[in-house]
């Protein structure tokens, strides 16, 4: 259960590090240590497929895309707006609200048993790829058409079409 718990704290403490790093390309990789220690705790949470799903779609595509958009955009210091002084009021106020709802949840925590489970094969990947490929084939490969043809239909409209040349 300690290991839940020092987990735990990691994921709050980048969390924190991801909103408050002034260079967003730190803030990016902050974000990564922090689904990272998601996955752990899918892992700790006998949830397999959740996990290899957060580490491939979001620690691999998504937060790749952010680090291309955050370098194909220019940020610069002066571009960056200068915020007045009621959002800087209101964000003070709502944070101070936050730290009362987070502290009276602390006061009322109690101490749990910890959770057995009753099925020690509940989140496996097996049991999903069986469940997949038996019980729900057909919405499977309905739903694989649908993503080839919105592939297939993405490339077209990228593609720019050859203008033809003028003969005389």
């Amino acid at each position: 259960m300690s290991t839940f718990y020092f987990i735990a704290f990691l994921s709050i403490f980048f969390s924190i590090l991801v909103i408050s790093a002034k260079n967003p390309v730190h803030s990016i990789l902050y974000l990564v240590l922090t689904f990272f220690t998601f996955t752990i705790h899918y892992i700790l949470l006998n949830a397999q497929f959740l996990a290899v799903v957060n580490f491939i779609v979001y620690m691999g595509a998504i937060l790749v895309l952010f680090l291309y958009t955050l370098m194909l955009i220019n940020l610069n210091k002066e571009a960056e707006p200068v915020k007045p002084f009621m959002v800087k009021i209101s964000a003070v106020f709502g944070g101070g609200i936050l730290a009362v709802a987070l502290v009276s949840s602390l006061k009322s925590l109690g101490v749990s048993d910890p959770v057995v489970l009753k099925d020690p094969n509940l989140g496996l990947v097996k049991n999903l790829g069986k469940v997949l490929f038996n019980e729900f084939l057909l919405p499977f490969e309905i739903s694989s058409v649908l993503l080839l043809s919105a592939m297939v239909g993405a490339v077209l409209l990228a593609t720019k079409e050859k203008e033809p040349k003028a003969t005389i």
